[in-house]
């Protein structure tokens, strides 16, 4: 038998398991995801529960498959910008349409994939077989700095430091309208689209608190260009919150109606500065990863 497991995040907290598995398992129905639960193929702590069991934060769940559904996920040897490296982490700068992590039905050209034939077996196992040295993630679609573990020490130290708010992430965005203010806060709470679970929305109950601070770089006749920092890691945080107060990020197709006039794949966001302690010996670690070609060239032209 093979498996999968999962550390739950908070932004998951009070998910019921069953709602939870096909975000992450989109190739099976809730149906026969529920049937696993039923047979207990599907455990949270090692322990069976039922298709209604609430989640909590740091719940580990491992779904037991038959062998031929999950493949080995095997190394390959794709390019990465290396932004800084040691014996503990590694930051990656992220390009355009790069999965982080595999999952169902997509086992290769993932960052995960680039990682074990770079790292190889120097990654931390907390996550699972599919996530191997992931401790947080950005979007296909968005690009940028990503940290990933080299030991399980090591990413329960970044873990924690994420959990508590303390690594400085600021992004880079291109937004649609001009932004008036020079720079401002956005504060709401942040959860499940209840009209497409796999969407994420500005609620008023039931969500997880979530803080924005962004600052105007530059002004442009249709479009305000931005740094966004995280106060919190909400999934999707920074794209609901533009679009909240009707700034969505240019290229942004599930959370903006407004057409781009030019040809982007997905939504111009960048992940540009992370800061943070080094896991053993304390020491800042920063790093910086240039705006992506697409980017710039986009700024020369507005």
């Amino acid at each position: 038998m093979e498996k999968l497991n999962f550390l739950v995040e908070e932004d998951y907290e009070n998910e019921r398991i069953d709602k939870y598995l096909p975000i992450f398992i989109d190739s099976f129905s809730r149906s026969y995801l529920q049937k696993l639960i039923d047979n207990s193929s599907i455990l949270v702590n090692d322990k069976s529960i039922k298709a209604s069991y609430k989640l909590k934060v740091d719940d580990r769940i491992e779904v037991i498959l038959p062998d031929s559904i999950v493949p080995d996920i095997t190394p390959e040897n794709i390019p990465l910008d290396i932004l800084y490296e040691d014996d503990d982490v590694i930051v990656v700068n992220k390009p355009k349409n790069m999965v982080v992590h595999p999952s169902a039905g997509h086992y290769s050209n993932t960052l995960v994939n680039a990682l074990l034939y770079h790292c190889k077996d120097n990654l931390s196992g907390i996550n699972g077989v599919l996530r191997p040295g992931i401790v947080h993630r950005i979007d296909k679609d968005t690009t940028g700095s990503v940290i990933v573990c080299k030991n399980d020490y090591s990413h329960k130290f970044i873990a924690d430091l994420l959990k508590d708010h303390s690594v400085t992430r600021k992004y880079h965005a291109i937004v649609h309208g001009s932004i008036d203010e020079d720079e401002g806060t956005i504060k709401t709470l942040i959860g499940r689209n209840p009209n497409d679970r796999k969407k994420m929305a500005v609620v008023t109950s039931g969500g997880k608190n979530a803080v924005t601070h962004y600052k105007v770089l530059k002004r442009f006749n249709n479009y305000t260009y931005v740094e966004c920092s995280l106060e919190t890691g909400r999934t999707h945080q920074i794209r609901v919150h533009m679009a909240s107060i009707n700034h969505p990020i240019l290229g942004d197709e599930m959370y903006s109606n407004r057409k781009s006039e030019f040809k982007l794949e997905g939504q111009c966001l960048h992940a540009k500065i992370l800061e943070f302690p080094q896991p053993h010996t304390g020491e800042l670690i920063k790093t910086d990863a240039p705006l992506p070609q697409y980017f710039s060239h986009l700024l020369e032209i507005l």
